[in-house]
């Protein structure tokens, strides 16, 4: 084979390797973009439900949102809790942080709160999620509300040591440091930690806060929420 035809073949070489990667990235984006629209589409319900509610009786601006996951979602007295505070609830069951961004535009920057008390992470750690990608995103969430909403403050929940997920109590753990740290070194943004209400004096889960799933909580959980979460929103909110 003669020089010319040898860089001929090298670059058809070249070219066809540089069609595969090509490829594959685009496969690769046709894949998230399906995830994503699948993701919606599961949502959707739960979102519309916000929407339509909006429509009909809209939360107040400048007040106090509660967003993230199921862990909120099924506090059914955060309104009556949270009093005399205008707080209000739209996280919805299931919910990831990349839903959490997903749904910014409809259900966070309508409302121009002036505080987003933020709970979201644990179902990417039941998910498989890396610390570094779970708290990643919570960033992306603050940022995009320092953007279109620089006087909000937004407060990080930390998520909970749940029994059902012990085996995966470090990924907890470091998702909640990555978070503090970036919080504490963020203008307007804070950090309540709830883990330490829910374990005994022995370090031990307090089993009778949880459903039997182990994840989930019942009311009483609730109450110790509201003793920590409330006074610091309660500080947040008086201040000019």
């Amino acid at each position: 084979m003669s020089r010319h035809s040898k860089v001929i073949t090298h670059r058809i070489i070249h070219l066809l390797v540089l069609l595969q990667v090509a490829g594959a990235f685009s496969y690769i984006a046709l894949a998230q973009d399906s995830t994503l629209i699948q993701r919606r589409n599961r949502f959707a319900p739960e979102i519309n439900a916000f929407l339509k509610q909006d429509s009909i009786q809209p939360p107040p601006k400048n007040a106090i949102l509660f967003i993230g996951s199921s862990i909120f979602r099924q506090w059914k007295n955060l309104k009556e809790q949270m009093a005399p505070l205008p707080a209000f609830n739209r996280a919805f069951g299931g919910s990831r942080t990349l839903d959490i961004l997903d749904a910014m535009n409809k259900i966070v920057f309508p409302y121009e709160p002036k505080i987003i008390v933020y709970y979201c992470g644990s179902n990417d750690v039941n998910g498989g999620e890396n610390a570094v990608d779970i708290a990643g995103r919570f960033k992306q969430f603050s940022e995009n509300v320092a953007k279109e909403l620089p006087n909000t403050r937004v407060f990080y929940v930390s998520i909970n040591r749940a029994p059902q997920k012990m085996a995966k109590w470090d990924v907890v753990d470091s998702t909640n440091a990555l978070a503090k740290r970036y919080c504490l070194a963020t203008k307007m943004r804070g950090y309540i930690d709830v883990n330490p209400v829910l374990f005994d004096k022995e370090g031990k889960p307090r089993l009778e806060l949880y459903r039997d799933d182990k994840l989930h909580f019942k009311d009483p959980a609730y109450v110790e929420f509201t003793a920590v979460i409330k006074p610091v929103i309660e500080k947040a909110w008086y201040q000019k």
